[in-house]
């Protein structure tokens, strides 16, 4: 038996994990960051989700605590958030998040008030290995968050438990509703908590001073203006506000110029991908090993190879915006994670 403090979004998932928890035996608390309380006080941690969790915690006979992280959240997440959209970068809040926020201060002060593990509700599993714990997919393809959760090391996958990993989520639903839990019909979070749904542009254009800039073609060639860098990110086709009488994509953003390049789908197709900011589990796969690749929290993986700080695609695949982070795998397992450039 351990100590496990479970984080407790206000989720079906969450809500599910704790229950697993704690018939698994284990001393168990819930605990609900409270991160964001700004104007679109949303998305997974909104005063509504606090008090869901509260009841569910309540239902089981579990502690349950709140921790105000407001300054950090704003410091550590939605400050870097901005900076990176003024600088033509599109950033990950999500997955830094988790970086900083639960398996940084989360999981230190967990251990620091004596708990063994945090356990949380994200679909993806802890997998055996002869080399230690490893991270790989969760049982349901379509809610798998092994992506977002990619940046976890050694140190954080010993101390952690992912109780819905190996379940579905009609099943987690149906255990959800078998234990009489009110967040068993409750739709999945979409939006980021502290930006509401489309209303990114109103966020960024609050806090960032805008510059109009030009939109130009591949070739250089001036087709029109636009507000601001802040509006746009490579592969973006929608919104662009412009009219070519084609399909347009954002091919690149230029913050030194304002410039945005716009082109055709076929534009933003590249052999390679740069990145930075590597960490591997188990060091670097070899040059001549292909391993899969995954750019974004939904999306298919990949075969490529990865030559220094670079991924060498087997097939062409569309650039990935500066900011946004690779997941590399063998076959199911994460390997590592690095950051786009």
């Amino acid at each position: 038996m351990a100590r496990v403090l479970v984080a407790m979004s206000g989720g079906v998932d969450s809500s599910v994990a704790a229950a697993l928890v704690k018939e698994a035996g284990h001393e168990a608390a819930g605990v609900t960051l409270k991160l964001w309380g700004g104007a679109q006080d949303s998305g997974c941690c909104s005063v509504s989700d606090v008090e869901d969790a509260r009841r569910v915690a309540a239902n089981l006979d579990l502690d349950h605590y709140v921790w105000n992280l407001t300054e950090e959240f704003e410091q550590r997440i939605v400050e870097p958030y901005v900076e990176a959209y003024a600088n033509g970068s599109t950033p990950n809040p999500c997955i830094e998040c988790n970086r900083t926020m639960k398996w940084g201060t989360l999981l230190e002060r967990a251990l620091a008030l004596g708990f063994d593990a945090i356990a949380t509700g994200h679909h993806a599993r802890i997998v055996a290995t002869k080399n230690g714990p490893r991270l790989g997919r969760g049982e349901d393809s379509a809610k798998d968050q092994s992506y977002v959760l990619g940046i976890l090391g050694e140190f954080e996958l010993e101390r952690t438990l992912l109780p819905v990993g190996n379940m579905s989520k009609a099943e987690v639903r149906d255990r959800a509703g078998a234990l009489g839990f009110r967040t068993a019909t409750k739709a999945d979070s979409q939006d980021l908590c502290f930006v509401a749904s489309g209303d990114r542009e109103v966020f960024l254009g609050a806090r960032i001073s805008r510059r109009k800039g030009k939109f130009v073609d591949t070739a250089g060639n001036v087709i029109g203006e636009h507000s601001g860098i802040d509006g746009f990110t490579i592969g973006q086709r929608r919104g662009l506000g412009i009219a070519l009488g084609e399909r347009a994509f954002v091919v690149d953003i230029d913050s030194t110029t304002d410039a945005v390049v716009l082109g055709t789908r076929s534009d933003l197709l590249r052999q390679s991908q740069g990145f930075a900011s590597a960490s591997f589990l188990d060091g670097k796969p070899d040059s001549n090993r292909v391993v899969l690749v995954q750019t974004r929290a939904h999306g298919a993986a990949a075969e490529a190879t990865v030559n220094r700080e670079e991924v060498a695609w087997n097939q062409p695949q569309q650039r990935v915006a500066p900011g946004q982070s690779l997941v590399f795998y063998d076959g199911d397992v994460v390997l590592g994670s690095a950051i786009a450039t």
